[in-house]
This record gives C-alpha cells, sequence and structure tokens, in this order.
C-alpha cells in the first residue's frame, strides 16, 4: 500500500521516522542552483531593482501579509521565469495555517502552496512575524515534494517569506535525500534577485527536460 502523508501539521522528525529522509550536506549533492545558471538581461535586472525597491517601501507600512508579498515579489519573479507560460502550470494548493504562542497571545500566519506541473513547488509563509521564519515551511515543503516525486528524478522546491529566499532539492530513490542552496536576501548588498531569478530559470529548464 502506498504511503500517505498530511503535509498540513507534518514535522521533520515525522518525516524522518515514516520515509526515512536524510538531510545530505555534500556541496556535490545540490549543484543546480550553482551551475550553468543562464544569464539575465539588463531590463529583467531593472524589473527586479523595482520589486526590491517595491519590497522596501512595503517595508514602511506594515503588516507585511502574505497575498501582497505574493503580488509584488513572487508574481513577478515567476513571471520572469516564464513559469505562467506553457509548459508549466501554476496551481494553487490549500494554504496550511501556523500558530505561535508567545507570552499566552496566539499568533496565526499562513503558508500559501503553489505547485508548478508538480514539478516545482514554492511555499510562501507570511512574514508579518519573526518566529515565521522560512524554517516553519521546510517540512510542508519536503511533504509535498514527496508526495509528487517519481522514481528517481529529482523535484525543486522554493521557500520564501518575501525578504528571504531558499532553493531545495529532493531526489527520493530508496532512501529520499534533500539539500539546500545558501540563504537568499533582500537585505544582502546588492540585489540578490537576481540569481534567484536564474536559479529559477535553470530549474525550469531542467524541469522541461524531464517531461519531454
Amino acid at each position: 500500500m502506498a504511503q500517505t502523508i498530511q503535509a498540513r501539521n507534518v514535522a521533520l522528525n515525522d518525516l524522518e521516522a515514516q520515509f526515512k529522509i536524510e538531510w545530505v550536506e555534500d556541496d556535490q549533492f545540490f549543484r543546480e542552483w550553482q551551475d550553468d545558471l543562464p544569464e539575465i538581461t539588463d531590463a529583467e535586472k531593472q524589473r527586479l531593482d523595482r520589486v526590491k525597491a517595491s519590497y522596501r517601501n512595503l517595508l514602511k507600512h506594515p503588516p507585511l501579509l502574505e497575498n501582497t508579498v505574493k503580488m509584488v515579489v513572487l508574481s513577478p519573479l515567476l513571471d520572469l521565469a516564464d513559469f505562467y507560460l506553457a509548459p508549466f502550470h501554476v496551481t494553487s494548493e490549500k494554504s496550511v495555517e501556523i500558530i505561535d504562542e508567545d507570552e499566552g497571545l496566539i499568533v496565526r500566519g499562513q503558508m500559501d502552496v503553489l505547485a508548478l506541473f508538480q514539478e516545482f513547488w514554492v511555499v510562501v509563509v507570511e512574514s508579518k512575524k519573526a518566529a515565521f521564519s522560512l524554517e516553519v515551511g521546510i517540512p510542508q515543503l519536503l511533504a509535498y515534494m514527496l508526495g509528487s516525486v517519481t522514481g528517481d528524478r529529482p523535484t525543486y522546491g522554493l521557500l520564501m517569506n518575501g525578504s528571504n529566499f531558499l532553493f531545495v532539492k529532493l531526489v527520493k530513490g530508496e532512501t529520499p535525500q534533500y539539500a539546500f542552496s545558501r540563504w537568499f536576501s533582500m537585505f544582502n548588498p546588492g540585489n540578490d534577485l537576481y540569481t534567484v531569478l536564474s536559479i529559477l530559470k535553470r530549474l525550469g529548464e531542467l524541469n522541461v527536460g524531464n517531461i519531454v
């Protein structure tokens, strides 16, 4: 019987217990976010500079809600990476509620999950509270990726909360293994969105190669 998993409340220890999933820290396991990245154009850089400026403006008017992050930051990235065009298609999965109890107060947030033909997953973590960093989305993203992987073909994901971005690679195999890219941030010098877009384009190329 096939294994099933509920991503809504899953924790990393659940994945380790049920699927024996392993975190790989070998730099050679996930080279796709570093090697053969496509160049981005000057026009794309200008658009990404506007995205970063828009995000900085949003910071002046909190709270920074998930839907706003998706509109201002994520949507332009997916557009520039051609993920709104065939052969890709974006589907919205159910939002996952996250709850943090701090000093007697219950704070609720959301994680929104998008699938791009279920070969590349995007999880958006609402960033209105510092406790809701990217780490809270890692188990949910891995759970969705585990549910969509077929055979030994790699599946990729992106975690973001508006200011920070983290790419994930999962290879199911006999023992599922996963690894992370480095952390990209709006607060780093320059514009990390240039590299984020290049990686998105590269992973898109790899996924298209898997389905043609």
